[in-house]
């Protein structure tokens, strides 16, 4: 199921189903009124949204209160996030998932808010869209990369061949490999919090889009190697179709040798593994649709990845 696209003049309406947008910064948060605005969008604002608790966050029932108002909404046309943190998954127990289904509608966000949409995607069947928060049209770092990214996944039905930015210059082949298939994943370790739940979409046959930030300093490396083998130990994870990974911030010190010695031994060689495409906690990344399509050919030197249904 994928909700209808956004076109200009829509309302977009921003939650805080994690971290509260008390805490964007001011300059970052005008900076993204304006990219709004200019883009021609009609911005509005959970009631909940600012409410700021001792862990940066907001009650529960208060979180619920607004992504449940922003469904139900029929005058808003796309939910997105403030900003991530760490407790979106607080909220799976207590979501109208019937709700969400009956109302569909684009959810977008990243890196915490991983719980959510993988979770969304898994009881309702709606495709949801792992790329920028509200607060993210804020910052610098190829923006111009990132909103047309963006509008080409939320705005248009066609076919997206995915392109390496600036900041990029080209994937990474660490296997070689042709695959065509569903995408799952987001944020590695709080996809790993959807296991034994039912909230964790099935791993048969899909193909894994992951990424992570570095919480864990030196250990950084060291702590994605078993997240990553956790998650292929999920039963139906030996039928996975092909994976990516995202770019990673300087100091986790996950270099091409490093993931290419984990993925070692891992993962059956006769898929396609790609690392460096653009998405992940460093700018600028593009969007992508959890529960969409994507066609992968990594041959040689040369990696297309195309999202065919988004």
């Amino acid at each position: 199921m994928i909700a209808s696209k956004l076109k200009p003049g829509d309302e977009v309406r921003v939650i805080a189903p994690s971290r509260s947008q008390a805490v964007v910064w001011q300059e970052a948060h005008h900076h993204a009124i304006d990219f709004w605005q200019n883009a021609g969008f009609n911005l509005t604002y959970s009631k909940n949204c600012r409410e700021l608790d001792k862990y940066h966050s907001s009650s529960i029932a208060s979180r619920i209160e607004d992504l449940h108002e922003a469904f139900l909404d029929p005058n808003v046309k796309m939910v997105i996030t403030g900003l991530g943190g760490f407790n979106s998954n607080q909220l799976l127990r207590h979501l109208d998932f019937e709700l969400i289904a009956k109302n569909p509608k684009i959810l977008c966000g990243y890196s915490d808010i991983t719980a959510l949409l993988n979770a969304v995607y898994a009881k309702t069947g709606l495709v949801t869209y792992h790329g920028p928060h509200y607060s993210t049209f804020g910052f610098d770092g190829e923006p111009d990369y990132t909103r047309q990214a963006f509008f080409d996944c939320l705005m248009n039905d066609a076919p997206i061949n995915v392109t390496p930015s600036k900041a990029t210059s080209q994937y990474h082949i660490i296997q070689e490999g042709v695959c065509e298939g569903t995408i799952i994943g987001g944020n590695l370790c709080t996809l790993n919090l959807l296991q034994g739940t039912p909230y964790m979409p099935d791993i048969r046959n899909k193909v894994l889009f992951l990424e992570d930030d570095n919480i864990m300093g030196e250990y950084f490396s060291y702590e994605f190697d078993r997240n990553l083998e956790s998650l292929l130990q999920v039963e139906g994870a030996d039928t996975i179709k092909g994976i990516v990974f995202g770019r990673f911030e300087e100091s986790c010190g996950l270099t091409l040798e490093r993931i290419t010695d984990i993925v070692q031994d891992k993962i059956p060689s006769n898929i396609p593994v790609v690392f460096g495409a653009d998405f992940g906690h460093v700018f600028p990344i593009i969007t992508f649709p959890i529960g969409g399509t994507v066609s992968i050919q990594a041959n040689k030197n040369v990696a297309k990845i195309i999202i065919v249904n988004h």
